[in-house]
């Protein structure tokens, strides 16, 4: 037995280092979020913010490299690391980067670095858009670049350093006639082949919204039946009613369109795999056997601004003569660096890992350096908390990563690294893109997560509005008005947008780097911010015009939203790194499992697919009470551990004055002494009170030698609310009776209760027939109290620890229940069963994705009837896991 206890204190000793009594001074639980909350701050932000934008830094690039090592810097000096006479970059696979990450849960003291990833890539080298009349003769060129005046500097100054181009896309020249295919949706594509419109040798016109560019028909499809080439802009009437129509001036004089913007952006197919797309599945080091890739395109593609596009649609409706498109590019193996910053926490094995990309297709103020400006907040309130000796419960880790513009490429390629350690030690990601772009807060989740993403935002107030909470400000809708507004675009964002749960919060789909840790992984994960509103001032993305003054000006006056959402990210890392038991809500989740499985059943019933899901929806109701039980049990585990926490705590007194003694205050001559008493006045005369009669003396139950009562007396209290004055004899709720002192029956009643907690939450048989004793204080020289302080913490709060590990493990485990090896048919990177990137979104999120697309895009209920039962051997096992 003694062994036993020994291995148990050896194996827990990180619980003595937490829990206890901090130093005067020292912040923790919510203190330290009340500290944290003192230290993000608008100036400090928009410092960043103007540090990181001013700029380009295209992935790969010098001023990308520049970024990393501003970002390295920041968490070396916040976080009190040791500069050496080298920077600690990392090639990845080399062994320095391999143990910087695989020796994160031994770390005691903070450390950073950067690993360097090599992925493919391309950049622009030239390009051109022209219209060609019957003899081929040009009558037209495109001004592909954005024209820009000396109102934004910036903007001025780098019109041109990142030509109009999309990443990844196919290098070519192609002529054809233009086909407009309105959104470039499948549904679009679907209407035109209907029609009997022929698109073989085409070059298709189509206008952002909807899904993501790289799936638009316009390039995955409109390959598939026979385009040429795309051509992808802007349309003003997306933007709401803050259009030069509504009377609103263009940027930079006003909130409008700027009419010569242009949306660069990834034409990766994110649906099928992200990441480096010569290396699925694995990541990109130097010199790695690479494939082709199959999740990019074959025709060529170009962004062009809604002038152009003008222009353009013009000639379709007229002479609808030949178009030629140029797009080449330059692709190559390039460097990229993600930048890794860690403070240890006590439980080593436990990790939070909270990212945010750098990257930028120009200068990016808003994606990602809003966001980049929000973590740099973040990270200074950790590096104040570690300067006043605070240490998290669990281990934090800050990345930012590179290369998320052109497919989330830098936290693909770590993640497909580190996946065994990421699956056996990471707890949970906090995602943080572009922080404010708008003014509309939302929230994204898994559902695990989504009370707690709400009640923090609710415990934080609103940017601008101090009688409303940070989640009040998911009603905002911007103050520009107007009356003119597109019947067609209200109707496609209503159509497209992802509608949240009871809670408010929405699943998470794709298009930014939480994808490879929850859809791969298994890692619950959650990302928020402000958003763009059709009544917002017009948001420039990827467009040279995402500069700072944009940002400053119409984005975020003051940058209280930056701040903003600053304390809501650091408040969440703080919470869930320093809650005994994870804040994960698996009921919420289960019960949303039976929504989406609803959802489902919608769409059979639509479809001309028959499909028996009902024992699958058995299986979900069977998960729902295995999380009901499992809540009861985190609810009393809770309260016994915090209970046996205080009163551990209670045992590091102050030790007797006789035993440190004390030194006289020094005497200062130049203050006034205050004058000696004389003598001492007489206290206040008090009738005495009546005694109390005396309890009747029991011969058969004497009262405790004079010495333990002195003890008894000085005890009082100790473990909460004195109970009532029992029997010496006292029956427990076992049936049996021990011989106690006055107190001690009720506790031993109480530690019955706790053993038998335990015992359920660690599969132990209670044991019947162990005496339990009231456990008295025991020192050797009983007048000498209160005792020192205790060496170890007691066996039971060793063994409710234990039971705290247990159950966090099953909490941490409901999300990657859902991962299943096979993946999702036709695009078996995605290993997610509960929720993935639609096939034909990119961003958008579909729950249940395999069954969902066996019933709506197969259509084959043979394939129904597999998935069914793929999913509901899943939860089944899920259910196992939490009852075990």
């Amino acid at each position: 037995m003694s062994h036993g206890c020994a291995r148990d204190k050896s194996s827990f000793a990180w619980v003595m280092e937490a829990f206890e009594p901090k130093k005067p001074g020292v912040p923790f639980g919510r203190l330290a979020e009340n500290f944290f909350l003192t230290i993000p701050n608008s100036a400090s932000a928009i410092s960043a913010s103007r540090q990181y934008a001013s700029v380009p830094h295209l992935a790969g690039s010098d001023g990308d490299l520049q970024t990393a090592e501003d970002f390295l810097l920041l968490l070396q000096r916040e976080f009190g690391i040791p500069k050496g006479a080298k920077q600690p970059i990392y090639p990845a696979g080399s062994a320095a980067s391999r143990n910087a990450t695989l020796s994160i849960t031994n770390l005691t003291e903070p450390t950073a670095w950067i690993d360097v990833y090599y992925p493919v890539l391309n950049t622009p080298l030239d390009h051109s858009l022209q219209i060609l009349d019957d003899e081929g003769e040009v009558v037209w060129t495109a001004e592909l670049e954005e024209v820009a005046d000396q109102t934004d500097g910036d903007a001025w100054n780098y019109s041109d350093a990142v030509p109009t181009w999309h990443g990844l896309s196919r290098d070519g020249e192609v002529t054809g006639k233009l086909i407009d295919a309105n959104y470039g949706l499948k549904s679009d594509y679907d209407a035109l082949v209907a029609k009997g419109v022929n698109l073989t040798g085409a070059i298709i016109i189509a206008r952002y919204g909807g899904n993501f560019r790289g799936l638009k028909a316009s390039i995955k499809a409109a390959q598939e039946l026979g385009a040429a080439g795309v051509l992808i802009y802007s349309d003003p009437r997306d933007d709401g009613t803050v259009t030069e129509a509504n009377g609103y001036t263009a940027y930079p004089h006003g909130p409008a369109r700027n009419p010569t913007s242009v949306q660069r952006g990834s034409v990766q197919f994110l649906s099928i795999y992200p990441g480096d797309p010569t290396t699925p599945g694995y990541p990109a080091y130097e010199n790695i056997t690479r494939t082709n890739g199959s999740n990019i395109p074959e025709i060529p593609s170009l962004p062009i601004s809604w002038a152009n596009a003008k222009v353009l649609l013009e000639e379709l409706n007229d002479k609808n003569r030949t178009v030629k498109l140029v797009n080449h590019v330059d692709t190559k193996v390039t460097p990229i660096w993600n930048s890794v910053g860690v403070i240890p926490g006590h439980i080593k094995d436990e990790v939070i890992i909270v990212g945010n990309h750098r990257d930028a297709w120009v200068l990016g103020a808003t994606d990602p350096t809003s966001g980049t400006a929000s973590v740099h907040e973040v990270v200074r309130g950790f590096g104040a908390l570690l300067k006043e000796g605070w240490k998290p419960l669990r281990t934090i880790v800050i990345a930012s990563w590179d290369a998320e513009e052109y497919g989330l490429i830098g936290s693909t390629e770590w993640g497909e690294d580190f996946a065994d350690w990421i699956q056996k030690y990471v707890v949970a990601y906090f995602n943080l893109d572009s922080s404010v772009s708008g003014s509309k807060f939302s929230a994204s989740a898994s559902p695990s997560l989504a009370h707690f993403i709400r009640e923090t935002a609710e415990q934080l107030p609103h940017p601008t509005d101090p009688t409303r909470t940070l989640w009040d400000a998911r009603q905002d809708q911007g103050e520009l008005f107007g009356q003119h507004d597109d019947a067609e675009s209200l109707a496609m964002e209503a159509e497209t947008t992802v509608v949240p749960d009871s809670i408010g919060v929405s699943p998470l789909g794709s298009g930014s780097d939480f994808t490879v840790f929850l859809q791969r992984l298994g890692v619950a994960s959650l990302s928020s911010g402000f958003g763009s509103t059709r009544h917002d001032p017009v948001y420039h993305y990827h467009s040279v015009f995402d500069s700072e003054r944009w940002q400053e000006v119409y984005g975020d006056v003051g940058f209280v939203k930056h701040v903003a959402v600053a304390k809501h990210l650091g408040v969440q890392t703080l919470r869930l790194a320093d809650s005994i038991i994870l804040p994960f809500n698996t009921t919420h989740y289960a019960f949303e499992l039976e929504s989406y499985l609803n959802k489902v059943e919608d769409l059979a019933d639509a479809s001309s697919v028959a499909a028996n899901l009902t024992p699958l929806r058995a299986a979900i109701k069977s998960l729902q009470f295995a999380s009901l039980k499992l809540d009861h049990e985190k609810h009393v585990l809770d309260h016994l551990v915090r209970r046996l926490v205080h009163r551990w705590r209670k045992h590091f007194p102050t030790p007797p004055n006789h035993e440190i003694p004390h030194p006289p205050p020094p005497h200062h001559p130049e203050r006034p002494q205050p004058p000696k008493a004389t003598h001492r006045p007489e206290p206040p005369h008090h009738p005495k009170r009546p005694e109390h009669p005396k309890a009747p003396h029991h011969p058969e139950h004497p009262d405790p030698p004079s010495r333990v009562g002195r003890v008894l007396k000085k005890c009082k209290g100790m473990f909460g609310p004195p109970p009532p004055r029992p029997d010496a004899f006292m029956e427990t709720p076992t049936g049996k009776k021990h011989r106690v002192g006055h107190a001690g029956a009720w506790h031993a009643e109480q530690r019955e209760k706790d053993d038998a907690v335990l015992a359920t939450i660690l599969g132990e048989e209670v044991d019947e027939k162990k005496p339990h004793f009231p456990h008295l204080p025991h020192h050797p020289h009983w007048p000498h109290w209160p005792r020192p302080k205790p060496r170890h913490p007691s066996r039971r709060m060793l063994r409710a620890f234990k039971a705290v590990r247990k159950v966090n493990q099953k909490l941490v485990a409901f999300e990657r229940g859902f991962i299943h090896e096979d993946g999702i048919k036709d695009r078996e990177w995605y290993r997610h069963l509960g929720v993935a990137p639609g096939k034909w979104l990119g961003y958008g999120a579909t729950t249940l994705p395999a069954l969902t697309e066996a019933i709506t895009i197969e259509k084959n209920a043979t394939l129904v009837e597999y998935e069914a039962t793929r999913l509901k051997e899943a939860i089944e096992k899920l259910t196992a896991v939490l009852r075990a």
